[in-house]
């Protein structure tokens, strides 16, 4: 058995004296594990940090096997990740939210959209919003999709600005306004229609990633993590801290 694909490295636990064992996300093969020899050796170790883009060529001699992975780097962005502490958790709880995907089950969606968000990790907010935007995918590839298209009260298309904790589904201005208390807020960055555009003019702030992160946490928690007897990644608590860190720091000196 043998296929070549390109692959994200998501995790790396030592095995032996040298060789250790690589957790990668492929395109085309999903969440693939495979031996690779020589890891501890100088050639091999900068490649095998999480967030870098590899060739794999994987070899076993059946399909159920452990197999073997021959590596070579495509894009090394660990050095990039792990010089700001926003990047360093980033990429830990990146990695153990697509850890929840089954192995070796194809999600070439989700292996595009975290590609694209670990290659814009520089600033801290499009790294936040790409996070939050992250684990909605996730929550949809997993069975568990929010409806953010449409109010679930009226049907309207139009002002999206709360959603359903209960059911998962966006509410109007108007037909939330008694409850907005018990509602969450959906952030601008998640409404239908809301474009790149209207990012560059206004930013988004602060109050819109915490509501991100409220919105998805929320959801991941009560029906992908609590059923497998888990809880959120410090990783992920890090990285809020991380982003609003930067963020203040930001503010203040301009």
């Amino acid at each position: 058995m043998e296929w070549t694909d390109e692959g994200i490295v998501l995790g790396v636990r030592r095995h032996g004296e040298s060789s250790a064992i690589a957790e990668l996300l492929t395109r085309e093969h999903g969440r693939h594990l495979g031996l690779v020899r020589g890891a501890a050796g100088a050639r091999l170790r900068p490649l095998l940090q999480p967030g870098n883009s590899v060739r794999a060529v994987w070899r076993a001699r059946l399909d159920e096997h452990l197999g073997t992975y021959a590596i070579e780097g495509l894009r090394l962005r660990a050095a990039t990740l792990l010089a700001s502490s926003h990047g360093v958790y980033g990429v830990t709880h990146l990695a153990s939210v697509a850890r929840l995907l089954p192995e070796r089950d194809p999600h070439e969606d989700i292996f595009e959209m975290l590609d694209h968000a670990l290659d814009d990790f520089d600033d801290a907010g499009e790294a936040a919003v790409h996070l939050v935007r992250f684990e909605l995918a996730m929550l949809a590839e997993l069975g568990f999709g929010l409806d953010l298209d449409n109010c679930a009260a009226t049907g309207t298309t139009e002002e999206l600005v709360y959603v359903s904790p209960k059911s998962g589904g966006a509410v109007s201005r108007t037909a939330g306004g008694p409850w907005r208390d018990r509602l969450l807020r959906l952030p601008p960055f998640l409404r239908q229609g809301e474009s790149q555009d209207d990012a560059a003019r206004h930013g988004w702030t602060d109050q819109d990633l915490q509501d991100g992160f409220r919105l998805t946490g929320l959801f991941l928690l009560r029906h992908v993590l609590e059923p497998r007897g888990q809880g959120h990644s410090d990783a992920r608590a890090g990285f809020i801290n991380a982003v609003s860190r930067v963020r203040t720091r930001i503010g203040s000196a301009s």
